[in-house]
């Protein structure tokens, strides 16, 4: 190595330290690389502090698990929000993961032994590999809609419902047909009028088949571990998991359902048949955007933002890898119980390309099935 070039304090950074940067971080310290996670909130929590209070996992606890720690309480339950957020926390201090919080990364550069990382407070950490684990639910995402400008009521995303207090009586209208958009809308129906707004019916799917919950039924058969490409897309996967309560609610008219409405008036929306309505507040259920806005200088993502990888592994800078995108690997791979795997796969790759680079400092990888989700 040159003199002049400084070598790399760590093997490995993770910026993030929500459930894809712990997942990270636990096959990082298993291996036996030098790493360090950068949070950059208050907790390595991720964006669950951020979700409405009612919130809870549509899967079991016994599914719900990141690698090496089993969710507490019974297996069967459906954790809540904040019982998230408490397991995040201990799973963090468990493994005594390197976390660095308040360390919001701002840009990240090439240098020629692995990465320079610029953090918002002026600090600057040198890197051999990269994962950036910041995951998709940090920044929201909002269609664009005609009048929107000029609309009087309230317009928000679903990042900054919380509850329901604040809306008893209102006449409001909740955009998208996920899980979350149902969730929310059903919760509001019981103090207020609410339409669902969609462009296609909402399906649903039972979220118990013969007594089990469907992530059973989805792990025995290996539909979780099916990757995805060619026929097989991500919104295949992506009904309304319903133990009846939702489609109960629209049956009866707690819940109505309309198709999209085409724009804004002052006063509300206008729905497709031209009928103008006064709304009060819009929810947007609408997903979030790439939150990967520090490698631009990188050309690792695309004019939208987008990362361009394939199965987690950068396709234009070599080190780099993700772990949290949506469809990463598999349909599971942005949620708890899909994080683990899509980590141990990355970090098997990193560690091979380490290798490759320094044998004297980094072993060959152990086969896969010595880095493989418990």
């Amino acid at each position: 190595m040159d003199e002049h070039v400084v070598a790399p304090h760590f093997d490995t950074i993770v910026v993030g330290a929500g459930q894809a940067g712990l997942a990270a971080g636990y096959y990082l310290q298993r291996v036996g690389l030098r790493f360090t996670l950068l949070e950059a909130g208050t907790a390595p929590v991720g964006s669950w502090p951020h979700y409405y209070e009612s919130l809870k996992l549509f899967s079991p606890a016994r599914y719900s698990a990141l690698p090496g720690l089993p969710f507490p309480g019974h297996p069967d339950h459906y954790p809540a929000r904040d019982e998230v957020i408490a397991y995040l926390e201990g799973y963090a201090a468990h493994f005594r993961l390197p976390v660095r919080t308040n360390a919001q990364v701002v840009t990240v550069h090439r240098t020629e032994t692995g990465f320079r990382v610029l953090l918002v407070d002026g600090t600057t950490l040198e890197t051999r590999t990269l994962i950036a684990a910041t995951g998709s639910f940090h920044r929201p995402s909002l269609p664009l809609i005609p009048g929107q400008e000029r609309f009087r009521g309230q317009r928000l995303h679903s990042s900054a419902y919380c509850n329901p207090d604040i809306y008893h009586g209102q006449r409001l209208v909740v955009v998208g047909g996920g899980n979350s958009a149902v969730q929310i809308a059903v919760e509001l129906a019981r103090v207020a009028l609410v339409t669902l707004a969609t462009r296609a019916v909402v399906t649903f799917t039972p979220q118990r088949i013969l007594g089990r919950d469907i992530h059973f039924w989805t792990r025995l058969l290996g539909w979780e571990r099916v990757p995805l490409g060619g026929r097989l897309r991500l919104q295949e996967f992506n009904p309304v998991l319903d133990t009846g309560i939702y489609r109960h609610a629209l049956a009866t008219g707690l819940l109505d359902r309309r198709p999209m409405f085409t724009g804004f008036s002052p006063e509300g929306v206008i729905w497709p048949d031209g009928e103008r309505e006064r709304v009060d507040t819009v929810i947007f259920a609408t997903g979030y955007r790439p939150n990967l806005n520090y490698l631009a200088v990188l050309d690792a993502v695309d004019g939208a933002g987008r990362a361009r990888h394939r199965a987690g592994v950068s396709l234009t800078t070599p080190g780099l890898a993700y772990v949290g995108l949506p469809a990463q690997r598999t349909f599971a791979s942005a949620t708890l119980r899909g994080v683990g795997a899509d980590a141990a796969y990355v970090v098997a790759h990193l560690r091979r390309y380490l290798g490759s680079r320094s044998p004297s400092r980094v072993d060959h990888p152990p086969p896969a099935s010595e880095v493989a989700q418990e």
